[in-house]
């Protein structure tokens, strides 16, 4: 975790369905990064800083080198905005500021290279996802890319079968939401891409559907676990 309003949030509720243990690495509390080899999986939450700011945040370095040793022992990852974009620095590949923020319940576009892993069931095509980001990435040589937005080409890839990098937030939950817009609220200003704090806090419809195929990956990337 980089900041205490970007948690696991939704995901706290599948480690207690499956009987898992989490550990936490919150940076903002100075704490120090674990023994890769005592980690069976990795999460990576988001959090507004970027991943070149390592004169704000001089951790940042330490957890991109970090997780480029994690994936080279060939354990599962997840990283979720922010954690997506350490992903792509990890495996070398640059991450820079998009042309304008994404920001709310924007539509994303899965491609049909996600179903060769066999990770989501009956997954539509085109389903509306949150988003909170104005950085992105190139994709990592040898990943496949799962995922886009109409503002963002690179949404998510897949690297390596356990390596799971996902721009968008899945996660959230309305209250969860609510904390991003009081603590980011001076994001939230006129753009193509960013929603009001009205329509951001009301929309209800898709934090269910969003779990579920959230669910699933964590359950793929979960199976890998030897």
């Amino acid at each position: 975790m980089h900041v205490p309003f970007e948690g696991p949030v939704i995901i706290l509720e599948w480690i207690g369905e499956r009987g898992h243990h989490l550990n936490y690495t919150r940076f903002y509390n100075g704490d120090t990064l674990p023994d890769a080899s005592s980690v069976d999986m990795l999460i990576i939450m988001g959090g507004p800083m970027d991943v070149f700011d390592y004169h704000v945040h001089p951790w940042m370095g330490d957890e991109i080198e970090w997780v480029k040793e994690f994936i080279n022992l060939g354990k599962p990852v997840l990283g979720i905005c922010l954690g997506a974009q350490i992903i792509a620095a990890a495996l070398g590949e640059e991450v820079y500021p998009g042309p304008h923020r994404e920001i709310g319940w924007h539509n994303l576009q899965f491609f049909p290279s996600l179903g060769d892993y066999k990770i989501c069931k009956d997954l539509p095509i085109t389903r509306k996802v949150f988003h909170w980001h104005g950085d992105t990435f190139n994709i990592p040589e040898g990943a496949t890319r799962i995922a886009a937005s109409q503002a963002f080409p690179n949404q998510g890839f897949i690297h390596g079968n356990s390596v799971v990098a996902l721009q968008f937030h899945l996660e959230v939950t309305p209250e969860s939401v609510r904390e991003l817009v009081d603590n980011c609220r001076d994001e939230l200003v006129e753009g193509i891409h960013i929603q009001s704090e009205m329509e951001i806090l009301s929309e209800q419809s898709y934090f269910e559907t969003n779990q579920q195929v959230l669910f699933q990956f964590l359950d793929y990337l979960c199976s890998l676990v030897s």
